[in-house]
């Protein structure tokens, strides 16, 4: 059965009050695409990678991985007008017969051992999502103000998802829904049970500016 990791990066970086966008800021001197795309080769080498990015930025990321004498081989994918676009582009590349994950390209610190019980978990049930419970109180806001949510009954949804590729395939075809939050609301859409596994704490999605500060602490804990 085939691998497959479909890598999305469509930031602007306006969140993070940056010039360029924040896959292509740096982290310990190289761009963070290139840990994020590092950690699926070191999962498995022969792991296909697709990488999806708007048409904008795909002359930026070839000058990038030449400065930076970056070899890593994988496709390069033009993006669509949002994510479901974007990771439906991705998508074609991608063989009916293998398992694919779809992941956030500005999470660069996903454990080798999440994306690996995410590919095991998939290659029996068909899908999974790696998830972590939240450790502070919560509250969701209503009409007549705001109400406590018991914490145990959330979860904060990470990637990499993974899926049997047929299926996330055909999940794909069907229309852009505003609801569709994730690539696993996609899935669900079409009948199909979600299976949540446990994620890494540590597999933050860089989006503002504290993200990257965390992310450079996080770096040097590991290396």
């Amino acid at each position: 059965m085939e691998l497959y990791a479909v890598i999305v990066a469509g930031g602007s970086g306006k969140r993070m009050g940056a010039e360029i966008p924040k896959q292509f800021l740096e982290l310990a001197g190289r761009p963070v695409l290139m840990h994020t795309i590092e950690r699926f080769k070191s999962y498995n080498d022969a792991i296909e990678i697709i990488t999806v990015l708007p048409e904008n930025q795909l002359r930026f990321w070839i000058d990038l991985q030449k400065k930076h004498s970056f070899s890593i081989l994988h496709t390069l994918v033009k993006g669509g007008s949002n994510r479901f676009f974007s990771v439906r582009n991705g998508l074609k590349f991608v063989s009916n017969s293998g398992l694919v994950a779809i992941h956030d390209g500005v999470r660069p610190f996903v454990s080798i051992d999440t994306i690996k019980r995410c590919f095991d978990t998939a290659e029996k049930l068909g899908n999974a999502i790696p998830a972590i419970s939240p450790t502070e109180s919560l509250r969701i806001m209503t009409e007549h103000g705001s109400l406590p949510v018991n914490r145990f009954h959330v979860k904060q949804i990470q990637t990499p998802q993974v899926f049997n590729a047929g299926l996330i395939k055909n999940a794909y075809l069907q229309e852009y829904n505003p609801d569709f939050t994730d690539d696993a609301t996609v899935l669900e859409k079409t009948g199909e049970k979600i299976n949540l596994i446990e994620g890494n704490r540590e597999n933050i999605k860089i989006t503002n500016p504290e993200d990257l500060l965390i992310s450079t602490a996080l770096l040097q804990s590991i290396s």
